[in-house]
């Protein structure tokens, strides 16, 4: 089978693309033909070496898979050959989603929900169980709370934006102008211009100084110190960045924040939430740009540049017939 390898941590032009043997299923295991993948930050982050520690070279990487059962391993009972499936590899357990064919555990696997296309799917399985890691079962957000979600335009906010509101919450979200209206598309009820008004600022106007009940951190920088000044008593900060650098988050001693780092946990159960959200026509992911399995670096170094002009994911197709 084709796949793109990890030869060594650096830049985009590490990967290569190799042929190598097509895996097969163990007791318990699935064997899918991977139709599409996609692109995260977390996939350049392997890339340049952030958790080399936790990574073999060379080795396939990637966080996403939308396909089909081609072949089950003794025991499997929940699915059959030809089965649509999505689902998020095992993060630093074995090989990832940049190839044709892909083993995964039945545990970690779900249905694909009908009404999305694969690269749509293969956009939402990561993005998806992070949001809902976050917002659900760290932030717990309960209906007629609040919430900032920063960057509201982007892999992971623009569905944050639409589990939010399914979850009966007012979204305030942060975006570039150009951004605005695909974040009022997606349900966000106030859009704040990041680039001409500071966010802060802004919370604390819309809410009458009272702040909002949770935030959303997407983007990193500065805003585990700054986020308690939009901050509601008893607020909750949920950040999925990496934090390089050390944070003075005095302030929220004052506001009884609870601060909350996630990293995804891969389970069956939140494909199964998200695509309950997807049948109910109140999440759907919006894939930005489509590259193929041989062009992983463009989108790589695209996804990686500022101001890269997408909204929403990055999708892959490994199956050549999805490019249109």
């Amino acid at each position: 089978m084709k796949a793109m390898i990890l030869k060594s941590f650096g830049g985009p032009e590490s990967f290569e693309l190799c042929d190598v043997p097509k895996p097969v299923p163990g007791t318990g295991q699935v064997l899918v033909r991977v139709y599409a993948t996609s692109i995260n930050p977390l996939d350049y982050q392997v890339r340049r070496g952030d958790y080399s520690e936790l990574v073999q070279l060379p080795a396939i990487t990637g966080h996403d898979i939308s396909g089909v059962v081609e072949e089950v391993g003794p025991g499997v009972t929940t699915f059959a050959p030809g089965d649509e499936v999505w689902y998020t590899p095992q993060i630093f357990d074995g090989p990832g989603s940049y190839a044709e064919y892909h083993v995964a555990a039945e545990s970690i696997i779900g249905k694909k929900p009908s009404s999305l296309s694969h690269l749509e799917a293969a956009s939402l399985s990561l993005v998806g169980g992070t949001v809902w890691e976050a917002l659900i079962v760290r932030a717990a957000l309960r209906v007629g709370e609040s919430i900032l979600i920063h960057g509201g335009a982007g892999g992971v906010g623009h569905v944050a934006i639409q589990v939010a509101k399914a979850m009966g919450a007012k979204v305030f979200t942060t975006v570039r102008e150009a951004n605005s209206e695909f974040a009022r598309s997606l349900g966000a009820d106030v859009v704040i211009d990041y680039e001409k008004e500071d966010y802060v600022d802004a919370i604390m106007r819309e809410t009458g100084g009272r702040g909002v009940d949770v935030v959303f951190d997407t983007i990193g920088g500065n805003t585990l110190s700054r986020s308690p000044d939009t901050l509601a008593q008893l607020g909750r900060v949920v950040t999925i960045v990496d934090v390089a650098q050390p944070q003075n988050v005095v302030n929220a001693w004052g506001k009884n924040a609870s601060y909350h780092f996630v990293f995804t946990r891969q389970n069956r159960g939140k494909l199964d939430e998200l695509s309950a959200l997807v049948a109910r026509g109140q999440l759907r992911p919006h894939v930005g740009a489509v590259y193929s399995l041989a062009d992983i670096a463009l989108a790589h170094a695209r996804l990686e540049s500022p101001n890269n002009g997408v909204r929403g994911k990055i999708a892959i197709a490994v199956e050549p017939s999805l490019i249109s």
